[in-house]
């Protein structure tokens, strides 16, 4: 599930479902069970979906509130939880904070207390997962679990990642500048057996023609003007460990020879050397162009290209995965405000709204940047469109179909009061094709019909907001997906769940 998740764990009926609303009102996707076994089974399952914080009865038959939070300290969970209960006794506040509690809130919540608590809660954990993953990066530590993605375009390339993190197999990652390619490098490097030894990257297309070799395989004193003392190269600096061929595809010719002998023969030898030397390395490489393409046109050898390209990985473009930019966004921005000590509480739906409708051809490198100059040109504590300059205008390009036209996203307004990231991305790309892929354009009821669902999704199913934006009457509403719902049998049921 790509957005945020909330976990509500009350035996009692009634609240459940007073917090549940709650949640939905937040922007976030509420997950409800009526046990603390329930809730522990949920959060400790093999296959168990992302919770991003968990609302918690302390009081419960059976496995009760303080009971969760010790199994969830054993499991290792460091998911936040705000614990609820009818008695706000502060033995019980100092008994919940203790057993590792974010927050304590007393029945029955407030919006608005729900709202801070849950908007706190995130904030927090997103700032302690960015200090673990920048730990992790200078440690040589990083796994898939500081990989932030709800994308299913990301699942596939995860599972095959974590497959090739079991072997020494030789990966070549592709994908466009600024989707994370070293990053996935050094998760695979940090799962595998090799974690303890090092990660040296190469950034390939940074070194000049004339220095390739003596940097990647070393070079002895005297070897040439300059040289005035031995240098060992990355190769044997990395070996045990994991050598990162970041832009291979920029290496000369020349190099690329020799590259390919080392990979062979599993030995180096320095410039003005004599002897080979015996390394030990598993190499992954990157590019962001298709090496393939260079092959055909003489740039890159072809016996080169097939000892890289023995495991290809294919990280898809941010445009691609929508649904990671609000989980990318919180966490840009919690770093960001802690580094310039601003006290920035979130972003607003609006720009929200505008921002995961973006193309970002920069990838998660001009998100991160965005974020970046905005927190620190930003004169409030929130963000909202006016801080992001830069992006209003832009619109989405990748629509299958041509002549789009646009629902401007400035237009969208906040679903929450002050809402705070993160919001969930529209449910499509906000755009509605006025013409078939033949050329003709589409009936009138079927835009209207679409125009109604994405109505619905952008408004977490709260029908009177729907209807009120729309400018119709629920009755009329309702009517018309009845009859949308009678004409695509397979679309049936879902808008009656939502009347309720």
């Amino acid at each position: 599930m790509a957005a945020t998740t909330i976990l509500i764990a009350d035996d009692d009926a009634v609240q459940r479902r007073l917090v549940e609303n709650m949640v939905q009102k937040c922007g976030y996707e509420a997950l409800v069970v009526e046990s603390g076994d329930a809730a522990l089974a949920l959060l400790t399952a093999p296959d168990a979906q992302t919770i991003d914080a968990v609302v918690l009865d302390l009081v419960m038959p059976g496995l009760d509130g303080l009971g969760v939070l010790a199994k969830m300290r054993e499991a290792g969970l460091n998911i936040p939880v705000i614990v609820q209960t009818a008695h706000g006794g502060i033995d019980n506040v100092v008994s919940a904070m203790r057993a590792g509690a974010q927050d304590f809130v007393v029945k029955p919540v407030g919006f608005e207390r729900l709202q801070v608590s849950l908007r706190n809660a995130l904030n927090t954990s997103a700032l302690k997962g960015e200090l673990q993953r920048i730990r992790h990066s200078r440690e040589g530590r990083l796994t898939f679990a500081d990989i932030i993605t709800r994308s299913e375009a990301m699942a596939g390339v995860l599972r095959t990642a974590q497959k090739a993190a079991s072997s020494s197999i030789p990966v070549l990652v592709e994908g466009e500048s600024g989707v994370g390619k070293e990053l996935f490098a050094r998760a695979i490097h940090g799962s595998s057996e090799r974690k303890a030894k090092p990660f040296v990257a190469v950034n390939c297309g940074a070194i000049p023609d004339n220095l390739v070799e003596s940097i990647l395989f070393g070079h002895e004193k005297g070897a040439f003007t300059g040289a005035t003392e031995r240098h060992m190269g990355k190769f044997v600096e990395a070996s045990g460990g994991t050598l990162f061929l970041d832009e291979v595809g920029e290496l000369p010719l020349a190099a690329q020879v020799k590259l390919l002998r080392a990979l062979q023969e599993g030995t180096v030898e320095a410039v003005g050397g004599r002897k080979p030397v015996k390394v030990d390395v598993r190499i992954i490489s990157a590019t962001n162009r298709k090496l393939l393409d260079l092959v055909k046109n003489g740039g890159f050898r072809e016996d080169l290209f097939y000892r890289l390209h023995v495991l290809p990985l294919t990280i898809p473009p941010l445009r691609q995965r929508r649904e990671d930019i609000p989980h990318l966004l919180r966490h840009f921005l919690a770093r960001f405000a802690a580094e310039e000590n601003r006290t920035i509480s979130g972003i607003s739906g609006e720009a929200m709204a505008h921002l995961a409708q973006l193309d970002w051809p920069g990838n998660i490198r001009q998100l991160e940047n965005t974020v970046y100059r905005a927190v620190v040109m930003s004169e409030s504590d929130q963000l909202g469109l006016p801080d992001f300059p830069q992006t209003v205008g832009h619109v989405v390009h990748d629509v299958p179909h041509s002549e789009p036209l646009v629902i401007a996203p400035s237009t969208a307004p906040a679903m929450v009061s002050g809402s705070e990231i993160p919001i969930a991305p529209l449910s499509s790309a906000g755009s509605l094709s006025m013409l078939t892929a033949g050329g003709e354009v589409r009936p009138l009821e079927e835009m209207e019909s679409e125009i109604i669902r994405f109505a619905i999704s952008h408004y977490r199913g709260q029908m009177s907001e729907v209807a009120r934006r729309l400018k119709i009457g629920r009755s009329t509403l309702y009517r018309k997906l009845d009859e949308a719902a009678a004409n695509d049998p397979a679309g049936g049921g879902t808008e009656d769940a939502n009347r309720t």
